[in-house]
């Protein structure tokens, strides 16, 4: 019944923008942190950003300044706003959710996760 579902992935060009959605069902996000990943053509899974209950973010680096996490929380959703993409951002995006917790979230401390959209960047 807790289930995760990833939209909005693509195909653009460089310098573009796309905005991921993650809707929740089952469960209400308001208890939970909840965050973004990505996978790329390398191996292991990225950590992209996060936010909590009360609305505090975190971001990867390589991230900071292009990407934008936020939560509806009447819609119950997770969104990524994506500017500025490049090639390197090219991966299958996730969204996680585990209890809310006063650290950030170690990947393996996620309890649920959606199954992924894709995003590709190229001219």
């Amino acid at each position: 019944q807790l289930q995760l579902v990833e939209s909005g992935g693509g195909l653009v060009q460089p310098g573009g923008s796309l905005r991921l959605s993650c809707a929740a069902s089952g469960f209400s996000l308001d208890y939970y942190i909840i965050g973004w990943f990505r996978q790329g053509p390398g191996p292991g899974v990225e950590g992209i950003s996060c936010i909590t209950f009360g609305g505090t973010t975190n971001y990867n680096d390589h991230v900071k300044g292009r990407f934008t996490i936020s939560r509806d929380k009447d819609k119950n959703t997770l969104y990524l706003q994506m500017n500025n993409l490049n090639s390197e951002d090219t991966a299958m995006y996730y969204c996680a959710a585990r209890k809310s917790k006063n650290t950030i979230p170690t990947m393996t401390e996620y309890d649920y996760w959606g199954q992924g959209t894709p995003v590709t960047v190229s001219s």
